[in-house]
């Protein structure tokens, strides 16, 4: 999540009555300064997942693969050419890098791919560096860019090319004009690009304006809604927003996370606005068919989304795991009634809409178990009390909680976040990017709560500026298990020799940072992490600008992959089957990279492709 989104949403809670924790700006709660440390029990293996995407050039410094790295052998059994190399050994960047731009290891390139006000849909006219309004920012790129994922095309070399579908979080409010149709033209700079793209014969990538299978979805949409709470939201909302990270599904769709409660681009109290009721909800598109609607699927719970990412069985069972980043908020895993189906695409579109959601609860000794959010269970009743963000509140001070009706299920997943409290889950330190890995180690990034006082074994730090990253494996590797077990990979923040309190002070083992946010291991077991700190000094003098870091899961080493520009954050994160090229989002840049106006003023929201000059895959 960008923080410029959680100083918009701040209003609107603030209005509703809401809690409003201490701390929980990031730029406050980085005031402190970063800190970071690696804790490593065990040497979990191996993990999976998806990687990242973009492109435009800049400047270099100094899900699911199956493949294995065995050599390849002939039908008589001899010893064909080996594979890739998958090593990592790029030559880790230099400490405290603040430079202008996105900066990449020797041998590598950065290249602009996809801006904020870029033509998406056929006809879009496209930003040229004269603010635009609605209708034409309907069918352009949206702002901030954030997750994303990348989508094989039947009859297309994946490594060639396919689709990207990316989220748009919020505003590039420098290439709007909001003084016509404003509030139409803020709606549509958020929402979900699908762009087909394609690399050219020198290696480099660009979209296909002319796919029919460009499309945004915006703030101005209409979506469906399924599920047990449509009879509470309606059969269709207008909008989705705020979106942050995002997930695929084993059925090729793709989910897009709304990560707010409600619509914050309308003031408060507006007649005539959508209920808040339609928004935090995920929302699965289909990008191979860019004539059917999207849905949002509300057996899935209602909260601020970061991503989700899944795990699926040896009998198609699956389940998707989900953060609330919320400060504080809680991990939640939710399990569809029925198996996939591979060999029928179309039978697994209503697979999200039955099924049962849960919360983990991280207990003491290592242990942890899945709460049960359904009607009737684990307190779960009328005349329920909701304790409320306790951990929040200094030790000894009374806990009074609020009464909340859960007299159907409709009710759990509208509130979704108060049921999660009153059946015992444990609230972490804003949960945010979750991911699977090859040997089904699940990974959660908890970026930071500056305002925690109430401590735990998974949440070990008062204040925690700088925030750590949670590891755990169900019980028998089954994404149906109840119960797991967990440990800490690392704590986040500065070195020890740096002299700060103990919750500055991180054990991240090589390169140091602060505020994990996106994660992802790739098919090969390599674990990527990227950064959302605040941007001022407080924290670039100890940490540079946000960055991505590879992490060896057995030594905990840290090495830092790339670096952004000015004020940004590090998220999104796709890859081609072959590893060769990844797509990396730079998010709410604020001073000169990427603008288009002569004498600069617009720096815009981009997706890079970042790729190695002599086509090996990336990281090696």
């Amino acid at each position: 999540m960008s923080y410029l989104t959680d100083k918009l949403r701040a209003p609107y809670r603030e209005a509703q009555g809401e809690l409003t924790v201490p701390g929980q700006m990031l730029e406050d709660i980085v005031a402190a300064n970063p800190q970071r440390r690696s804790l490593l029990k065990n040497s979990f293996g191996l993990s999976m997942l998806s990687v990242f995407g973009a492109s435009t050039l800049l400047t270099a410094c100094g899900g699911d693969d199956d493949d294995d790295d065995a050599p390849a052998t002939g039908g008589d059994g001899s010893t064909g050419p080996a594979g890739p190399d998958y090593s990592v050994t790029f030559k880790p960047l230099d400490d405290k890098l603040v430079a202008d731009t996105v900066t990449v290891p020797e041998g590598y390139v950065a290249e602009v791919l996809y801006s904020a006000g870029d033509k998406c849909a056929i006809g879009s006219a496209g930003y040229a560096g004269i603010p635009q309004s609605y209708p034409a920012t309907e069918t352009q790129a949206g702002g901030q860019h954030d997750g994303m994922h990348f989508y094989p095309l039947a009859g297309v070399d994946p490594n060639q090319g396919g689709l990207l579908v990316l989220n748009h979080e919020a505003l590039d409010n420098a290439t709007l004009d909001q003084g016509v149709e404003g509030l139409r033209t803020r709606l549509s700079n958020v929402g979900v690009s699908v762009v087909e793209i394609a690399r050219g014969g020198d290696g480099a990538w660009s979209v296909k304006a002319d796919s029919r299978y460009n499309k945004r979805y915006t703030g101005n949409t209409v979506y469906n809604v399924s599920g047990p709470a449509e009879p509470l939201v309606g059969a269709t909302v207008v909008g989705t927003l705020n979106n942050c990270s995002s997930g695929n599904t084993p059925w090729g769709t793709y989910l897009t996370c709304e990560e707010t409660l409600n619509n914050y681009h309308y003031q408060v109290g507006d007649v005539g606005k959508p209920a808040d009721e339609g928004y935090g909800w995920v929302v699965e598109i289909d990008p191979q068919d860019p004539d059917s609607t999207a849905v949002k699927r509300t057996a899935m719970g209602r909260f601020s989304h970061e991503n989700t990412a899944y795990m699926l069985d040896a009998n198609n069972r699956v389940a998707f795991y989900m953060g609330d980043d919320t400060t504080p908020g809680c991990i939640y895993k939710f399990v569809p009634s029925k198996p996939y189906n591979p060999a029928n695409r179309a039978s697994n579109m209503g697979l999200l809409d039955e099924g049962t959601l849960y919360a983990a609860r991280f207990n003491d000794d290592g242990s942890g178990n899945w709460v049960e959010l359904t009607v009737g269970k684990n307190n779960l009743t009328a005349g329920a009390t909701d304790p409320g963000n306790f951990t929040q509140l200094a030790t000894g001070t009374v806990i009074t909680g609020t009464i909340v009706n859960f007299n159907t299920q409709a009710d759990v997943l509208v509130n979704t976040q108060a049921a999660a409290r009153v059946a015992g889950a444990t609230l972490m330190d804003r949960p945010e990017w979750i991911t699977v890995g090859v040997d089904k180690t699940l990974y959660c990034t908890l970026t930071n709560n500056g305002g925690r006082q109430r401590t735990s074994a998974a949440n070990p730090r008062a204040n925690n500026s700088h925030g750590h990253i949670i590891r755990w494996h169900e019980r028998g590797d089954s994404p149906l298990a109840t119960t797991f077990e967990w440990d800490l990979l690392l704590l986040a923040g500065r070195d020890a020799a740096d002299g700060v309190a103990p919750n500055l002070t991180g054990n991240v083992n090589g390169d140091t940072f602060s505020s994990p946010d996106g994660i992802r291991v790739d098919p090969k077991g390599r674990l990527w992490v990227q950064t959302d700190a605040g941007t001022g000094t407080s924290t670039t003098d100890f940490f540079g600008n946000n960055s991505m870091y590879y992490i060896d899961q057995k030594t905990g080493e840290s090495k830092r992959f790339l670096v952004g520009p000015l004020g940004c954050e590090i998220t999104g994160i796709a890859y081609t089957p072959d590893l060769t090229t990844f797509f990396i989002n730079i998010q709410h840049p604020d001073t000169d990279w990427n603008t288009l106006r002569a004498g600069g003023g617009d720096a815009r929201s981009a997706t890079v492709v970042v790729r190695r000059t002599d086509g090996k895959p990336v990281g090696a």
